[in-house]
């Protein structure tokens, strides 16, 4: 998964400085936050509870 990113990083950023549209840059920090969404739905503990430990630890 670390080479998708990687390589969709790479590709945006080359596609946005060819031409000159800096919006293409959000394109690899959106993917990667919905990777994140996915994989907190994909705990088996209910939504709350999986938020709470995520945000409760030090």
């Amino acid at each position: 998964m670390l080479y998708f990113f990687m390589l969709l990083t790479i590709a945006c950023l080359t596609y946005a400085l060819v031409k000159k549209r800096f919006i293409f840059l959000t394109v690899p920090v959106a993917a990667m936050m919905l990777y994140m969404v996915i994989k907190v739905v994909m705990v088996p503990l209910p939504l709350g509870e999986t938020l709470k430990f995520i945000f409760g630890l030090r």
